[in-house]
């Protein structure tokens, strides 16, 4: 008699990982290796510079870290279109006017209190923002860039009456959402002294 051995290989459940084979995950560009690549594209000291664009790393950013604290002659600091998930402090920068994180993986504005007598522009769209906390320190903030974030109610607003703030992009956010025609009047209504509201002049915007 005759037994018939039928070989089955077994397979694997979707969407287990087998132990025997790990992902290998490439790790972020930190800032300061970011500082170096674009010091040697320039050839140029970042820390003598007061134009630094740091976007579009490969691979991306994934945190802001100290060494952005020696860019101290800097006035706009560019870090969009990268992963970064958290604001730091930056007590250096003492002359910073334009800070760009768009495109990233933003959800709070925290850490410009140190930044805030010289800040005039953030530029912060593309992100997962859903509260306006965190610009009270932004004295001299006259443009914010906050489209395409998660702000779900007019109310945040109320955090920005106490800033100079000529220039508001907010479409993109769910806010707006069953609102097509009359967030205009809304917005106004809690920031009167708008002149550009998403990139629109505003008529009597002195």
């Amino acid at each position: 008699q005759v037994e018939l051995f039928i070989f089955q290989p077994r397979i694997p459940r979707l969407g287990l990982q087998p132990s025997s084979c790990p992902i290998s995950v490439m790790p972020g560009t930190t800032c300061a290796k970011a500082i170096q690549w674009w010091e040697e594209k320039n050839e140029k000291q970042a820390a003598e510079e007061e134009v630094v664009k740091l976007m579009c790393q490969t691979p991306p950013i994934e945190k802001m870290d100290s060494s952005l604290n020696s860019l101290v002659n800097v006035k706009h600091l560019s870090l969009s279109t990268n992963a970064i998930d958290k604001m730091i402090s930056l007590p250096n920068l003492k002359n910073l006017e334009i800070l760009s994180l768009g495109r990233n993986m933003i959800k709070k504005i925290a850490g410009l209190d140190e930044v805030g007598a010289t800040l005039r522009e953030l530029w912060i769209s593309y992100n997962l923002i859903a509260t306006l906390d965190g610009l009270n320190a932004c004295v001299k903030l006259r443009v914010l860039f906050i489209s395409n974030n998660m702000v779900k109610s007019f109310d945040e607003l109320d955090k920005l009456q106490s800033l100079p703030l000529e220039n508001l992009l907010l479409k993109g956010n769910p806010l707006y959402e069953g609102e097509p025609k009359a967030h205009v009047d809304t917005v106004l209504g809690k920031l009167p002294n708008l002149k550009t509201l998403d990139g629109e002049a505003l008529i009597g915007g002195d």
